[in-house]
């Protein structure tokens, strides 16, 4: 069976549905280090879809509405430095959940929570090998 989907894009991709989605779309852009691809707006001015590059990921937000509300969640997100990436993350809004270090499953990992409520798992693989209990 073909998978078809846009270039850029996985299998899954998260959709957020955000209230002040402005906003979270400069954080995904300036605290995350992602890359907007596109851009859509309703008649009213809002965004109607914004699709956002993070690494090899693409995710898409939308301003919340009362059909489709507001909804937080949790992503884990690698990057080439997890000590650098959550300091960026910090500087641009986010608050420490969790403080960066070296965890027993091989990842260099440290969490946030940026001010829509969305916890972000800030990763660096140390291991090349997979994960083995």
């Amino acid at each position: 069976m073909a998978i078809n989907q846009p270039a850029g894009f996985g299998t899954v991709a998260p959709y957020f549905l955000v209230a002040g989605a402005e906003g979270f779309v400069r954080f995904l852009v300036e605290g995350l280090g992602g890359v907007e691809t596109c851009r859509s707006m309703r008649p009213d001015g809002a965004i109607a879809n914004v699709q956002v590059r993070l690494g090899d990921s693409t995710v898409m937000v939308s301003e919340a509405v009362a059909a489709f509300p507001p909804m937080a969640a949790a992503y884990y997100l690698y990057v080439d430095d997890a000590d650098a990436a959550m300091a960026r993350a910090i500087a641009h809004g986010a608050v420490e959940v969790m403080a960066v270090g070296d965890m027993p499953y091989g990842d260099r990992q440290g969490g946030v929570r940026d001010a829509w409520g969305n916890i972000w798992w800030i990763s660096r693989r140390l291991v090349a090998e997979p994960y083995t209990p």
